[in-house]
C-alpha cells in the first residue's frame, strides 16, 4: 500500500478540516474497495439524514485529531 497520509500538519484550520474529510472518505474505500458497490449505495445514504449524520460526526472526530496534532493552529511564541 502507498503511503497517501505523509502528515498530519497543516497550515491552516480550514486545510484541517479538508484533510478530516480526506480521512473520511479513504476509510471507506479501504472498507469498501469495489467502486462499484460504493456507487450503487451512494444514492442510498445521501438521502439518510442518520447517515448524513454519522459521516458529520466522524469527520468532526478526525477533525479534533488533526486539531490537536497541529497544536490547534496556536501561536505558541
Amino acid at each position: 500500500m502507498t503511503a497517501w497520509l505523509p502528515t498530519l500538519t497543516t497550515a491552516t484550520p480550514q486545510e484541517g478540516y479538508e484533510l478530516a474529510v480526506k480521512l473520511a472518505r479513504v476509510a471507506v474505500k479501504l472498507t469498501q474497495p469495489d467502486a462499484e458497490v460504493r456507487d450503487r449505495l451512494r444514492p442510498e445514504y445521501a438521502e439518510d439524514s442518520d447517515a448524513l449524520i454519522a459521516i458529520s460526526q466522524i469527520v468532526a472526530t478526525h477533525f479534533a485529531t488533526v486539531a490537536a496534532a497541529n497544536g490547534y493552529w496556536r501561536d505558541k511564541s
